[in-house]
């Protein structure tokens, strides 16, 4: 016995798994369990009329696939998304290719640029509320001094989505432009140098150095961006509460909506599930093929 723990390699096995012990707790507790209960739960017909719960099998799913609002809002989700990755990614990077040159008041515009990210969002839904209202909104004013008419931008259900994702978009351009910041200074400054002696142009210097050099920084900024389209929920609370019609519902406030306002938690359950595997998927395309095709230095 004495000879196995005198064992390096079974001494620090050991007190690894001792350390890694209390978080284990923690992420059974709040991860694992949580995601056993639910699936444990979309099996069954759980509501105000059936609180001792019924097993369907695969009811609640079969239902929530012919409810016309749950495709509804699975298509305002991928819309949501597909509107806020690129352009605020696009903009993060732009914002951090400018402020990483030297520059007066550079530390200033940093500060500017990320201030938004440290709002919470529910004020930022109150801020952006204003800025839509109807009536006084601050950007009716600004469009009735250039002669056009006022605009319900959280009432049409045509153009509310656009508001949501302007406001998103706002809010966190400016924290992708740190990653993109630090992704920037770790790039070694002789392949600049070098590129500069055989007379590269910007373009090319972006294209053949910065950009593949980035990869790494933006497929884990993508990561983030494709989350956080998921969970993004606050705004709706104070802004539209998923209306109007559920133009501007997305996927995980209709889950609150069905667990919390119509008590069907297996509805919700199944709804959950769903979104999961929805992102165990996306995860497993990160895993599996596209960080193997990026250059780490």
């Amino acid at each position: 016995m004495r000879k196995i723990w005198q064992n390096d390699g079974f001494q620090r096995n050991f007190y690894a798994w001792v350390l890694l012990f209390p978080s284990l707790i923690f992420i059974t507790l709040f991860t694992f369990y949580p995601i056993t209960k639910t699936l444990h739960l979309s099996f069954f017909r759980l509501d105000l009329g059936t609180p001792q719960g019924i097993y369907m099998g695969l009811g609640n799913f079969r239902g929530m696939l012919e409810d016309e609002v749950f495709w509804k809002v699975l298509k305002n989700n991928i819309w949501f998304a597909a509107g806020t990755i690129p352009i605020s990614m696009g903009m993060g990077m732009l914002m951090a290719l400018a402020l990483n040159k030297a520059m007066v008041g550079r530390s200033w515009l940093r500060t500017f640029f990320f201030y938004p990210t440290v709002i919470p969002m529910i004020a930022i839904a109150n801020i952006w509320l204003f800025i839509y209202t109807p009536e006084y909104g601050l950007l009716n004013h600004i469009l009735s001094w250039v002669g056009v008419g006022r605009v319900n931008w959280l009432g049409n259900p045509n153009i509310v989505m656009w508001a949501m994702i302007i406001m998103v978009i706002w809010k966190e351009s400016g924290f992708f432009m740190i990653f993109y910041l630090a992704g920037l200074q770790n790039i070694s400054r002789e392949l600049y140098e070098a590129a500069e002696i055989d007379g590269a142009s910007s373009i090319t210097v972006f294209t053949k150095i910065t950009f593949p050099l980035l990869m790494p920084t933006t497929l884990f900024i993508f990561i983030i961006a494709l989350t956080n389209s998921f969970k993004l929920v606050d705004h709706l609370v104070i802004m539209t509460q998923g209306g109007p019609n559920n133009a501007s519902n997305l996927l995980l406030y209709y889950i609150y909506e069905t667990a919390f306002k119509f008590w069907d938690q297996g509805v919700a359950s199944a709804l959950t599930v769903i979104m999961l595997v929805i992102m165990v998927i996306i995860a497993s395309i990160q895993f599996f093929g596209l960080d193997k095709k990026i250059y780490y230095s």
